[in-house]
């Protein structure tokens, strides 16, 4: 029996809304490990937030977290991990320069949060639980060391004016990201060898696939490039407009609809045979 590498992205993909994975994924994905497969999560959350799912999954294969920008094993001492980081002084400069556009930011450094302002609006996307420290105030005064990532919160019609800027003054040094669609004023900023793209490729070769057979499954444009590395891109059918284009398939079912598992169940019937 051959052997796949299921690569799964976890919000708008494997769980239903921010907190909940079914019963149904956690068994079948359980099954599936007996039979020889393996299954990476790849997520632009940080460590915190996605190892009670990494947990509930049963998973001893290598996390990707910051969309790629930290790569981890809890359990296999002989990986060598990573952390990637955007440079300190490009993130205070775009910070410094662009407060008049600016709401809200926050940056990461593994599990550690550093915090302009802390209010209820930002809660949700903080994560913050599963022992992570918050450091609020002036980046000047509290941020000291490179970030895994930086989210910066804009004002009303004020992103594509920081944007602008980071193209205009760190072009190939730091990228920036658009979240979009009902969070177009999120703009994430980030290193260019950043990329789910690349971190799969890095835990797939460890693991020994060959691309032919990882099958890589995500709902937005931050899963573009994973999708094109992997011998088999899908699409959720609820993902972005945007992401389609670069999937060889689509789910028949949304995420709140298990359209991972009932993916996966059919992919590996059909190739059974």
């Amino acid at each position: 029996m051959k052997r796949y590498l299921f690569v799964l992205d976890l919000d708008g993909t494997l769980l239903q809304d921010w907190e909940t994975i079914s019963d149904e994924s956690v068994n079948y994905l359980k099954y599936i490990q007996t039979l020889g497969h393996k299954v990476v999560l790849a997520t632009g959350r940080p460590f915190r937030s996605a190892e009670a799912f990494y947990d509930k999954i049963g998973l001893n294969t290598p996390l990707i977290n910051y969309n790629g920008g930290l790569v981890t094993s809890k359990h296999d001492k002989n990986f060598k991990g990573y952390s990637l980081t955007v440079d300190l002084d490009s993130v205070l400069d775009i910070f410094e320069n662009n407060k008049e556009h600016i709401d809200n930011a926050f940056g990461e450094v593994i599990d550690d949060i550093y915090l302009l302002k802390d209010t209820e609006e930002i809660q949700p996307l903080l994560h913050n639980f599963n022992g992570a420290r918050l450091f609020v105030g002036d980046f000047k005064d509290i941020l000291k060391t490179p970030t895994n990532g930086f989210i910066i919160i804009s004002k009303d019609g004020r992103g594509a004016h920081i944007e602008d800027y980071v193209e205009k003054h760190f072009k190939d040094k730091v990228l920036h990201r658009n979240w979009g669609n009902d969070y177009e004023y999120i703009i994430e900023l980030f290193t260019p060898e950043t990329s789910k793209g690349n971190a799969v490729e890095y835990v797939s070769k460890y693991l020994g696939f060959e691309q032919e057979n990882i099958v890589a499954i995500g709902d937005a444009h931050n899963d573009i490039e994973m999708l094109q590395y992997a011998g088999l891109g899908v699409a959720m059918i609820n993902a972005q407009d945007r992401l389609k284009p670069y999937a060889d398939t689509i789910t028949e079912f949304t995420n709140k609809e298990n359209g991972v598992i009932k993916f996966i169940e059919k992919f590996l019937k059909k190739n059974a045979e």
